[in-house]
């Protein structure tokens, strides 16, 4: 199994579980303390960094998509490291779409590596 297909095996699930499950619990954003939204981008910046450490390169296939999911790991862990008291994404059309998205990534990751 090539490293893209492994990391994709394990970032797909986590974006499908993590996508729904903050979904469904949007409100408990909203008085959520600015430490554990650090410790949230904490968490993030490391998984980001540590797919880019083992997978940085760009290709003209799905695997750059797991290149891409690591730098947006590693920026979403950073905003948050330096940002954590700014307010979280709320109910709206906006995260949703987000959301979906995310979670389409997920299933695509999820496929390709389990595939």
């Amino acid at each position: 199994m090539d490293a893209s297909t492994l990391i994709a095996s394990l970032i797909g699930p986590v974006l499908m579980a993590v996508t729904t499950t903050e979904t469904l619990n949007l409100k408990i954003w909203q008085k959520v303390e600015p430490s554990l939204v650090h410790l949230n981008g904490l968490i993030l910046f490391a998984a980001g960094l540590a797919i880019l450490r083992f997978h940085p390169g760009w290709s003209a296939d799905w695997r750059s998509l797991v290149t891409l999911s690591g730098w947006m790991l590693l920026a979403a862990g950073l905003y948050r490291m330096l940002r954590p008291a700014a307010p979280q994404m709320g109910q709206g059309p906006a995260t949703y779409v987000l959301t979906g998205l995310l979670w389409g990534l997920g299933l695509l990751l999820t496929i390709k590596g389990y595939a």
